[in-house]
């Protein structure tokens, strides 16, 4: 054990103390408040989503005379196949909840605020990102629903504005879903759009470590207490039990909640009802309630101001006494968006 201790040591010329001192980053003492560590959730979700779609990507084919037959193969065939589709599904469904949890406290405790505007726009874009990635995979099983709502999805792109047309075409491979549409979905959904929230996931981790994390103090802490802990041992202990817990609980949804098989995608029978993904319910009931580009539009303006919020809200706080009018109208918007959701998951139509 010397001797490869040694052999390692000539390679690496890095001790345990060392490598302690680089990784023992004080951490605030405010994220010992798992609200306040959502971050770390959707980072190891992203992590349980690559592995198991690699998993997945062994038996999948991306065409549609065979994505249909392979899914159902993964299901009901291929060893612990149902089970690695669940926690996928799952896993999905619980990493948008997390980046939008994360976006909301990130929101409502004003940590988007000088000299963090910047980061506050990447965390939109990974949240984007995030949905868009929800939506290609939703499409790759090529059932009826999934079939659907793609064509749905490349129709309200087509209706925006001078890039729509353009929009459209990309997303489908053409005017219309044809045989090159779902291999470019796959590709989004298993290469592009992953390596691009990797990407994101380091700028945003970069940003986090050059400018600290927001501190905050709570009035039920001690006097005289430490304002910081270790990051190792302590923090990353954290994050392991909360991961953990976390695959308990996918493999229990997975188990439960099995993911399905829906009947085939039939380009010639449109389904009665149409529902997408829980997490576009907003912009569905949105859409049903405006005409199309009104409507589009109208959601582009939200997101466009949702990412100069850091911007409006300092315009806000500089030019009037309504400090923290961002709050409610972050209340505002939470119930809106609960409402529309909630709304759309009750009708039918």
């Amino acid at each position: 054990m010397t001797a490869l201790r040694e052999w390692f040591g000539e390679r690496f010329p890095v001790s345990g103390d060392d490598l302690k001192s680089l990784t023992n980053e004080p951490v605030p003492y405010h994220l010992k408040r798992w609200w306040f560590a959502l971050g770390g959730t959707p980072a190891y979700l992203f992590v349980v989503q690559i592995v198991t779609g690699i998993l997945l990507a062994f038996y999948y084919q991306p065409a549609p005379a065979t994505a249909y037959a392979s899914v159902r193969y993964i299901t009901d065939e291929a060893a612990f196949g149902w089970y690695i589709r669940g926690v996928h599904k799952w896993g999905a469904t619980l990493m948008v909840a997390a980046v939008i949890l994360h976006q909301m406290r990130v929101y409502f405790t004003g940590a988007y605020r000088k000299p963090r505007e910047l980061n506050w726009m990447v965390g939109m874009c990974l949240l984007l990102t995030t949905l868009v990635t929800g939506f290609t995979g939703y499409s790759l099983v090529y059932e009826q629903l999934s079939f659907w709502g793609a064509t749905v999805g490349a129709n309200i792109a087509d209706t925006v504005p001078v890039v729509g047309g353009l929009a459209k075409q990309m997303l489908l491979a053409g005017e219309a879903y044809n045989p090159r549409t779902l291999p470019r979905f796959y590709v989004l959904h298993a290469a592009v759009l992953p390596a691009t929230l990797a990407a994101l996931v380091a700028v945003h981790i970069a940003i986090v470590r050059l400018q600290g994390v927001t501190e905050y103090k709570f009035k039920d802490e001690p006097e005289g207490k430490a304002r910081t802990f270790s990051f190792f041992p302590d923090h990353v202990f954290t994050e392991l039990i909360i991961g953990l817990i976390l695959m308990i609980v996918l493999s229990v949804l997975a188990t439960v909640s099995p993911a399905l098989m829906g009947p085939p995608a039939d380009p010639l029978v449109t389904p009665e009802v149409i529902k997408p993904e829980w997490f576009f319910y907003v912009a569905f009931r949105w859409l049903k309630l405006f005409s199309g580009t009104a409507a589009v539009l109208s959601m582009g303006l939200v997101v466009f101001v949702m990412f100069a919020w850091p911007f409006i809200d300092a315009a806000i706080r500089r030019r009037t006494r309504f400090q923290e009018a961002s709050v409610w109208i972050g209340i505002l918007g939470v119930v809106a968006i609960v409402g529309l959701t909630v709304w759309e998951a009750l009708v039918k139509h």
